[in-house]
């Protein structure tokens, strides 16, 4: 953290942030815009409006753009409520350390940016799910093991709860990134937005390659996504997921039939 990089000081520690207007400004925002896109997400698992999602054969351009756009959606729903306790104390400190009436900028920076990366993520992960959806039926229930015994493996690895416990201490992770200014936000929001995509993409896999994107397995993903982050035992949360997935995985890989199974219950996205 260079004197270069923004004329804002770094977060003192010794000061305290307390919930503010703006704080409690930016929770409100960013629930709306969750309930928002949950809203929207559960409404098209059940209207099926995105059918296609997982029967998709062939790469196109114009389902692959839906895919993204239903992507990013659910990541919003799915995210947010995670990250909240990281963007509210990023407008806090940006309330203490700046005009208020500059706050708004580089909070939304900083909340476009962790969005834009997880929809970003959309893009190989709809190429995934074409190449899965080709496979003959025995070679995708063995892939789906694989990718279940791979995503619960990572839960349990030194790199997963490196990155969580970033996610987990939202202070911490400022006393080390932080750069004032618009520019600064940009470079703070990838940065915790590459944390959390290092933390979560297990997950994501698990979603598609399990799941379907149905809509059970994205609220039960979603849940654990979230208690890894906020609740005070998160990290036991990620080992006991990790194990789960190991054995399911290990499951699907005896009895094939498994798969379908769990890629068919519940409406698909």
């Amino acid at each position: 953290m260079s004197a270069g990089h923004s004329p804002v000081s770094s977060p003192n520690p010794a000061v305290p942030v307390g919930r503010g207007r703006t704080t409690l400004l930016t929770y409100a925002v960013l629930l709306v815009i969750a309930g928002a896109a949950w809203v929207h997400v559960v409404w098209a698992a059940l209207m099926d409006d995105m059918a296609g999602m997982d029967m998709v054969m062939t790469p196109d351009v114009l389902e692959g753009l839906v895919f993204v756009a239903a992507w990013t959606v659910m990541m919003a729903a799915m995210m947010l409520p995670g990250a909240l306790p990281m963007i509210a104390l990023y407008a806090a400190i940006h309330r203490g350390t700046a005009s208020p009436s500059r706050t708004g900028l580089p909070v939304t920076l900083f909340t476009l940016i962790y969005l834009a990366l997880w929809a970003l993520t959309g893009v190989p992960i709809y190429f995934a799910s074409v190449a899965l959806s080709v496979l003959a039926a025995d070679v995708r229930a063995y892939t789906v093991a694989g990718m279940l015994v791979v995503a619960g493996t990572f839960q349990l690895s030194p790199l997963k709860h490196v990155c969580l416990r970033r996610c987990r201490s939202p202070f911490g992770f400022f006393l080390g990134h932080w750069r004032g200014g618009w520019r600064g936000a940009l470079a703070i929001g990838w940065t915790h937005a590459a944390h959390c995509l290092g933390c979560c993409w297990a997950l994501m896999i698990v979603l598609v390659g399990a799941g379907a994107m149905g809509l059970a397995w994205v609220l039960l993903i979603s849940a654990v996504v979230t208690a890894e982050k906020l609740l005070p035992r998160g990290e036991q949360m990620a080992v006991v997921t990790g194990i789960a997935l190991v054995l399911l995985g290990m499951a699907v890989a005896v009895r094939p039939d498994l798969a379908v199974a769990l890629r068919g219950g519940g409406p698909s996205m």
